[in-house]
């Protein structure tokens, strides 16, 4: 692949993380039933169903920005992997007839925001050794 290729395919997995993420808070955020059934199930309703929304939008927006994609696809792989974990432990794939859609969506965004999070690894580096100085 060119350099060029693999710019355009991690613009995709960055619109894909972000579109996923962003189109679901309209849900969250608005105390849809099927929102409200799922933290509820967990536990977590409402402090839960908000306070990951407002992760998902933090994530989105951080994604978006090429200075701080790795940053916000590391959010995207913590929240994804909370999704996943309760799908398969206390909700099941499949919640409420939705043919396992939510499900799907949060395995695309994991996968996607592990691959920007692997592709952008310096960002975190960099960070890491320009605070090390600080320390000394």
């Amino acid at each position: 692949m060119t350099p060029q290729q693999t710019a355009i395919g991690l613009w995709i997995l960055r619109g894909l993380a972000a579109v996923i993420m962003l189109q679901t808070l309209f849900f969250k955020f608005t105390a849809a039933p099927e929102s409200v059934y799922i933290f509820s199930t967990l536990g977590m309703e409402p402090w839960g169903r908000i306070g990951i929304g407002i992760g998902e939008l933090i994530a989105s927006i951080l994604i978006l920005i090429p200075a701080t994609t790795a940053f916000g696809a590391l959010i995207g792989v913590g929240l994804m992997s909370g999704a996943i974990f309760f799908h398969l432990t206390k909700l099941g794939i499949v919640v409420q007839d939705d043919s396992g859609q939510l499900f799907i969506y949060a395995v695309l965004v994991f996968i996607s925001c592990s691959i920007l999070a692997w592709s952008r690894r310096y960002q975190v580096f960099h960070l890491f050794q320009k605070n090390k100085t600080h320390f000394l």
